[in-house]
């Protein structure tokens, strides 16, 4: 439970932490008790806002609260979405004395912020009275105890108030008003003093993780022992708990905090204690793997997985500043294992489009997410094909998507399979095979994707073989098949990888032989990757795998007696281009980056269609494509890119048969841009020979940040810009010297960061160079043209800002005297001039007055400065009349006012029985007044205090008389006053007591006396004065006498007595001890043989015989605890002697 604090919080406060008002309602500052909880409560309303406001509890200067959310500390928000008001809410649950100091709440926005402060204060909770261990030793008897008087005042202060008109007829109090006004002076909470400590903890400590906190504190006494307490448990030393007493000074050093060691602790003097709370902080948690940029298309599967620094942290997903959840149609789900984290979408569609974020509580990283309806590429087209009859034909293509099927059509009709046609679909690939190959199979075939406008095409030409009657003697010829692969009549275009069969007819009568040639080598093989297959009327050229070195002329030459033909090819080898080279990047922009990069040196055989690029985040391995569309220029301005961030980029070329592989990556860069340029370019001031430019920092300053400012200027009509400074300039203000006097000047002020050079803020128009002569003016502050009233001791600093120029001459006087300058310190500079008194004096009052002079110009400002203090008390109070229930008083001025008007008086009275001292009125502006309303019968007095501006005088004038109201028609004859006599002879009120004790325990005898004045104690054994023995401690606590045996032995049974003595008599009172002890069978029984050898012979009594057994039992004891156990098994031995027993 909290108490408001009455106490307005002042006016300067409030302005000094309404930043921008966000604040509907403000936490307050409070009183609370020890184990109650506490609740804070903050409004702000965000209608004006653009995002959510973010607020932070604060303790002190820097502690963040936020860290220690948990038992004790929690927190709380809500959202109105009808008023736009959130609604923070910190709770702190039982409240201990380390919770007390200073608060602070922080709301901010990204363009508004705004704070307040609040003071919490920790009372004790009352402690039930301490048990007297001591009464346990008394008996049970009754006794009449004197009644306890009743403190009226705390049984008002306990009460409801409405129980104290009850309380007051009780007990007699008439003055209710009196009584109200000092119940509230009463419950005006009151430091509480401490005696045992010279310095205490503070109220609260802070300490990273793993890392070490010393708790120290200074005490009165050097030879005090303290405790330390951790949530009321006593810590015992160990090597985390490091105690150290040096002098006053006493440590606590815990080493290697843990979050178990966030607690309260208590250091503990006797009965005093000092509190303190230790919050220990963890380290912020970082993202160690930042997120990578998604480009996919409709339904492909996304996850954004991160990297953060401690494992089992919390973090916040977020899409375009709205938190993402799971939902029901569970669209999002989140995972994460050990510092790792993972948002996942199942099936991304266009909807997901945007940029997600994650947050921890000391990082932040977001990626862009880029999905694309589906495109369905081709990887590898159909071919045509020639083929003979009874051979097979296959038609193969490939595309992107493995789920995608089609249909094959031949001259538009659908084929659909059968024995000799097989169609096949394995992954990308699609295949059309046709057995055994018939005339009826040559023409158009087709393979159309379904749910795609694409369709693939190629022809099938079938090969028929005729056999004509030639002539025996028929020349060789060659018949060249222009159709396939031929792109002309001797140029064969062959894809790299792709398996060449080139069938040559050949005529001739006889056979002729067959010569194949590349260049000037001949090829003769028959087998392997290039070989020449010869049959009837046919010869076959087949290169299984083309490569690059295949290309070039080909010769095939057909001779026979008859005669020779020959025919020349050219084939050439066309394939996917080489990678790009020279990536790099030229520029960068706040969140663009400019990309270069030179084309491949080898084409591929086929002109470049454009480029591909794909970017990363460094480190990362997921690559993100830029572009789907071909590129056809050389350079390319990548955006949408997260400034501050590094970033990789690689090129693909592109040519009519693929994708070339990708080129090497560039080298890191991070887009940065420079700032904005600077605002508010003015003109501050400008003499002969300078001018004193003042600006303020640019609007947008980015990751880069701002590294200071570079000041160009140059003549008006001139466009050489000259710098003025140096190095930066790191203020928002500077002062170009060594100007020409009279020119007209152009200055500009530009940012500088590790992007470069801002854009330049200019001046509207030139500034020309020359003092300006200007008049001197005081321009003094609103507060200081009236009086200025100050109290004594306090400080005085007034700052008189004027103008003119050249700089004026300030002189000050008082009461037209120059001011002394060792009472008075005076401070001048360009601007303004500071008077200023330490501590003030009633003689610092009078006339103060400052003079500006330029020249024979000036200007002059007074000052009436007046030093006030407390008045003194009234003087010749007295009373003057008294009738009935009323007396009149009447008494003058005080004789020292205080150096101010006295504004009123304060009146009040007391019944001389109880001097109990009642207001009877407040701000009495008279020299008189009338008492009415006074008891009969009772006998009053009189005070009076004056009071000013300062408050009342330190001390009252009484009246020197008082005023009785005496009964009608009796008089009142008061008796003597006999004071009772206190002193009497001592007497012991309680006696002492028998006492039966073991052997080797200690023990105590208790008994009480009274007497005055106070008696002297002596104890007594065996009526022998114990005096300074140390096995004897005596006690006398308000008269419970109490004597302490250490350690009873038999040596300690007897008689006790105690005697109390003062010079009116004495009293003695004894009690009697009796020592038991440990007895062990057979070392108090003599040996059954030596008793029969003694038979009647023994001379001893028992009880003598007992005693002595006894004895040496007592001894053996005392022997072994002084040393080892061989001598002690030796002294037992001894015990069973015949001459001992």
């Amino acid at each position: 439970m909290a108490l408001r604090n009455s106490t307005p919080v002042s006016e300067a406060a409030q302005d000094a932490t309404e930043l921008s008002g966000l604040f509907l309602e403000k936490p307050e500052s409070v009183v609370a008790i020890a184990g109650k909880d506490m609740v804070f409560t903050a409004k702000v309303d965000s209608s004006s806002l653009q995002r959510k406001p973010t607020l932070k509890w604060l303790k002190g200067k820097w502690l963040d609260l936020g860290s220690k959310a948990g038992k004790h500390l929690q927190f709380k928000e809500t959202y109105d979405r009808n008023t736009k008001v959130y609604t923070y809410e910190m709770k702190i649950v039982k409240v201990v004395p380390g919770d007390a100091g200073g608060y602070r709440c922080e709301a901010s926005a990204k363009e508004k912020c705004d704070s307040c402060t609040f003071e919490v204060t920790v009372e004790a909770a009352d402690e039930g009275a301490q048990v007297n261990i001591l009464e346990a030793f008394k008996r049970a008897k009754k006794k009449e105890e004197p009644k306890e008087e009743i403190d009226v005042w705390e049984l008002l202060k306990s009460a409801h108030p409405s129980d104290y008109e009850k309380i007051a007829f009780k007990y007699g109090i008439t003055d209710l008003r009196g009584m109200l006004k000092r119940l509230k002076k009463m419950k005006a909470v009151e430091p509480t003093k401490c005696d045992a400590f010279l310095r205490k903890l503070d109220s609260a400590y802070s300490v990273d993780k793993d890392k070490r906190i010393v708790l120290s504190v200074e005490v009165v006494d050097p030879n005090a022992q303290v405790k330390w307490l951790k949530n009321g448990q006593e810590i015992k030393q160990s090597a985390k708990y490091i105690f150290e007493s040096v002098g006053n000074k006493r440590t606590l050093t815990i080493n290697k905090c843990s979050l178990a060691d966030d607690a309260a602790y208590e250091c503990v003097v006797g009965e005093d204690k000092c509190f303190t709370e230790v919050f220990v902080k963890e380290p912020p948690v970082t993202i160690t793997k930042l997120l990578d940029d998604y480009h996919v298309v409709v339904g492909e599967r996304v996850e954004f997985e991160v990297e953060v620094s401690e494992e089992g942290a919390h973090v916040k997903w977020m899409k375009d500043d709205v938190e993402l959840s799971r939902n029901e149609s569970h669209k999002y789900r989140f995972k994460k294992d050990g510092k790792r984290h993972w948002l996942i979408i199942n099936e991304a569609t266009l909807e997901d489009i945007g940029t997600y974020h994650i947050f921890t509580n000391g990082g932040h990283s977001k990626g862009d997410l880029e999905v694309e309806e589906k495109q369905l590429e081709v990887l590898q087209s159909i071919a045509d094909l020639t083929v003979r009859s009874a051979e097979q034909a296959m038609f193969k293509c490939e595309v992107s998507d493995e789920k995608v099927t089609g249909k094959w059509y031949k001259d538009g009709v659908e084929v659909h399979p059968s024995k000799r046609v097989k169609i096949a679909h394995i992954g990308r690939i699609h295949r059309l095979t046709i057995d055994d190959v018939k005339p009826e199979d040559a023409g158009d075939y087709t393979f159309i994707p379904d749910g795609y406008a694409l369709s693939l095409s190629a022809k099938l030409n079938f090969l028929e073989i005729k056999i004509d009657y030639v002539p025996r003697q028929d020349p060789p010829k060659i018949h060249l098949d222009t159709t396939g692969n031929m792109v002309s009549q001797n140029t064969i275009i062959v894809v790299a990888g792709n398996k060449l069969r080139l069938d040559v007819e050949i005529t001739g009568e006889p056979a002729p032989t067959v010569c194949w040639m590349k260049g000037d080598n001949a090829i003769t093989a028959t087998e392997g990757r290039i070989r020449v297959e010869n049959r009837k009327d046919l010869s076959c050229f087949v290169i299984e795998g083309a490569e690059r070195d295949d290309e070039g002329n080909y010769t095939i030459t057909v001779t026979n007696p008859a005669g020779e033909d020959k025919a020349t090819l050219h084939i050439k080898i066309v394939d996917v281009p080489d990678p790009p080279e020279a990536v790099k990047c030229m520029s960068v922009g706040e969140d663009t980056a400019t990309i270069t990069w030179e084309p491949p040196k080898f084409d591929g055989g086929a002109p470049i269609k454009g480029y591909l690029m794909e970017r990363k985040k460094k480190g990362s391995s997921r690559w993100t494509k830029l572009n789907f569309d071909f590129h056809t220029s050389t350079t390319y301005e990548a955006k949408r890119m997260i400034e501050g961030v590094l970033y990789e980029m690689r090129v693909f070329a592109v040519n009519g048969i693929g994708i070339s592989q990708p080129s090497l990556n560039s080298k890191p860069f991070m887009p940065i841009a420079p700032t904005s340029e600077p605002t508010r370019l003015l003109v501050d001031d400008v003499g002969d020979s300078t001018c004193t430019l003042k600006w303020l920092p640019p609007e947008r300053i980015g990751a880069g940040g701002l590294d200071g400012y570079v000041i160009e200027y140059c003549k008006e009509g001139d466009t050489e810009w000259v710098r003025a400074n140096k190095d930066l300039v790191e203020r928002n203000g500077y002062t170009v010297r060594g100007l020409p006097t009279g020119e007209k000047m152009n200055f500009r002020v530009m940012a500088v960061n590790v992007a470069g050079l801002s854009p330049p803020a200019l001046l509207s128009q030139a500034v020309t160079i020359r003092e300006i002569m200007e008049h001197p003016k005081i321009r003094l502050p609103r507060h200081l043209r009236t009086k200025y009233i100050r109290k004594v001791g306090e400080t005085i600093n007034l700052v008189i800002p004027f103008q003119g120029k050249p700089r004026p001459v300030a002189t000050w006087t008082k009461d037209g005297q120059p001011v002394d300058p060792k009472k008075v310190g005076i401070r001048n500079s360009f601007v303004d001039t500071i008077l200023f008194i330490r501590s003030a004096e009633r003689e610092h009052s009078g006339k103060y007055t400052l003079t500006l002079q330029i020249e024979n110009m000036q200007d002059s400002a007074s000052i009436d400065i007046q030093i006030v203090e407390k008045p003194g008390p009234p003087v010749a109070v007295k009373i003057t009349d008294v009738w009935g229930f009323n007396a009149a008083l009447e008494w003058q001025t005080p004789k020292d006012t205080g150096n101010c008007d006295i504004t009123g008086y304060m009146i009040q009275k007391a019944d001389k029985k109880t001097m109990a001292w009642f207001t009877v009125y407040e701000h009495n502006r008279r020299t008189n007044c009338t008492v009415s309303d006074l008891v009969m019968g009772n006998e009053y007095l009189f005070r009076i205090f004056s009071e000013n501006i300062c408050g009342l005088s330190e001390d009252p004038g009484v009246s020197k008389g008082t005023a009785i109201i005496a009964k009608t028609g009796l008089q009142y004859k008061p008796s003597a006053y006999k004071e009772k006599d206190m002193n009497c002879s001592p007497k012991f009120t309680q006696p002492l007591m028998d006492r039966s004790v073991i052997a080797g325990y200690s023990t105590a005898i208790t008994c009480s006396v009274r007497g005055n004045p106070k008696p002297k104690i002596i104890w007594m054994k065996n009526r022998v004065i114990i005096g300074e023995d140390p096995k004897f401690l005596m006690q006398n606590n308000q008269g419970v006498l109490t004597l302490n045996i250490r350690k009873a032995s038999s040596f300690d049974g007897g008689t006790y007595s105690c005697r109390a003595v003062n010079e009116l008599g004495q009293d003695e009172v004894e009690s009697c001890a009796l020592l038991k002890n440990c007895r062990i069978s057979f070392l108090c029984q003599p040996c059954p043989q030596r008793r029969s050898e003694r038979g009647n012979k023994m001379q001893e009594p028992e009880g003598k015989y007992q005693e002595k057994c006894n004895i040496w039992l007592v001894l053996a004891v005392m022997y072994k605890k002084e040393h080892n156990k061989v001598l002690f098994g030796i002294i037992l031995c001894f015990l069973f002697l015949p001459c001992s027993l």
